[in-house]
């Protein structure tokens, strides 16, 4: 389909892979069944690359989806424009604002909500929280704030704010964000935005598909596809799933069509069984894969799967500490559900890499390991694959002296990465204790036993080592 044209109807910030192989796919299928005021702006936080990429392209890009059967290209021709927030503060505030707006989205990773792990609140103390508060525009809750607030003082209209993150409870988690942050304003403004909220819904949503990172053999697969040259194509697995409630202040597009190779999304009120599902089952087993992976040499993720060992204790964690854990939707078959995720994981021809899985663990962490682990605790079990995951994080990132995690491992990003490099050379337990600390709710002392128990082995005797110990297989000394 050609591009859209007019005002956009959503405010999308985040310019991200995901968002373009995920919402912008299931949007174009949406107006390709029914016509509406949905044009997307897309907002790079900070990056100028894709965005300006975009807009050479007349705002059109290709989607390659990627399996072992062969490829498929989708051009979701639906963004009005691109802005970079970091640049053009302004202008993305004036969308933000724009009466035409019906729907702001969010795909900014865990880490750009800005929570404190220790709460689970707003990082108050955060730089970029305190900058917003005085009057800038740097992070994602402060530039919606911000916007919002424009909003409420021009004209008042409803919107829909609408993440689109891997975190439980999405939406009630960012407004409980932008509403602290509203109380932290100054009299006048913090009471202008408080009131407007309530005109603002927040509803909850999970988002579902691998999305890796573009490389060189992307844009040859985009050319051998269209024969055009793509400067930002995305690679994306065939599966897609999306689950929202249906709760739009002003409106929003047929997203339930299915089409341009994406079924249609679900519209539930139990978006949290489909959020501890993906989160727990798909995510949660994702790391362990990546962590694992990285520490043996591998790449890809594909390769991590295809390990005997460390497919076993995927598998050991999946149905063994997760799933226990997860109330499954109605209507899904959790066993079905299982064997899907390890065909997908298996996929040779996407490409996805143990380093961008395992990076931003510390954010990614606390949305999986301290529930389901105090569950099972709590229950006289002791969770050895999330023991077993905190541990291989922990030895990617944050090594002691005279370990090498390797290259795969050395190439993750963590926000927490510094911080605990400062406590590697110690004790392995205070170590441990440092990592659990930032994953927000403390667990008992057990739990940091057994993962400085897996830690201990991973470091001295391997994965292999590790793997086994953590199934009851062996113990080395």
């Amino acid at each position: 389909m050609t591009a859209v044209a007019g005002d956009p109807g959503i405010v999308h910030l985040g310019l991200s892979n995901f968002h373009r192989a995920h919402q912008a796919v299931h949007t174009a299928a949406a107006l390709a069944a029914e016509d509406g005021p949905w044009g997307i702006l897309g907002v790079a936080p900070r990056s100028v690359a894709v965005a300006d990429a975009m807009a050479a392209q007349h705002h059109r890009y290709t989607v390659v989806e990627i399996s072992p059967a062969g490829e498929r290209a989708v051009v979701p021709g639906v963004h009005t424009g691109t802005a970079v927030a970091a640049r053009e503060p302004q202008r993305v505030l004036d969308a933000l604002a724009a009466p035409a707006t019906r729907i702001v989205s969010l795909t900014v990773t865990e880490h750009g909500y800005t929570i404190d792990p220790r709460t689970g609140g707003l990082d108050l103390d955060h730089p970029g929280i305190r900058a917003d508060l005085a009057g800038s525009a740097s992070t994602a809750v402060g530039l919606l704030a911000h916007g919002l607030l424009r909003r409420a003082r021009t004209h008042g209209a409803p919107v829909t704010v609408l993440s689109c993150d891997n975190l439980l409870g999405n939406g009630a988690v960012t407004a409980r964000l932008v509403r602290a942050f509203a109380a932290a304003l100054p009299p006048g403004p913090a009471r202008d935005l408080t009131s407007y909220l309530d005109t603002v819904t927040f509803p909850n949503s999970m988002v579902d598909r691998i999305v890796p990172a573009t490389t060189d053999a992307t844009r040859a697969a985009a050319h051998r596809l269209l024969g055009t040259r793509d400067a930002v194509p995305v690679p994306a697995e065939p599966f897609s799933m999306w689950a929202l409630e249906d709760r739009f202040a002003a409106g929003r597009p047929a997203w339930e069509h299915a089409g341009a190779g994406v079924p249609g999304a679900v519209f539930t009120d139990d978006v949290a069984g489909y959020e501890l599902l993906k989160l727990r089952l798909l995510n949660g087993t994702h790391s362990l894969l990546a962590y694992l992976g990285a520490l043996a040499g591998e790449d890809l993720i594909a390769g991590s799967a295809a390990r005997p060992g460390i497919r076993g204790a995927a598998g050991r964690v999946l149905h063994d500490d997760y799933r226990p854990t997860v109330p499954v939707p109605a209507g899904v078959d959790v066993d079905d559900y299982a064997r899907q995720l390890f065909t997908r994981w298996s996929n040779t021809a996407l490409g996805h890499r143990t380093r961008q899985v395992g990076s931003d663990g510390s954010s990614k962490l606390v949305q999986r390991i301290p529930g389901p682990a105090a569950e099972h605790l709590g229950a006289g079990r002791m969770p050895h694959h999330l023991a077993l995951t905190v541990a291989a994080w922990l030895a990617c990132i944050a090594p002691p002296p005279g370990f090498d995690p390797g290259p795969h491992a050395a190439a993750m990003t963590d926000p927490a990465r510094e911080r605990l490099r400062a406590t590697a050379p110690g004790p392995a337990s205070a170590h441990v204790r440092a990592g659990l600390d930032l994953l927000g709710d403390p667990l008992p002392a057990v739990f940091a036993e057994r993962v400085t128990e897996l830690f201990d082995l991973l470091v001295r005797h391997g994965v292999d080592a590790a793997v086994s110990e953590a199934a009851g297989e062996r113990t080395v000394a």
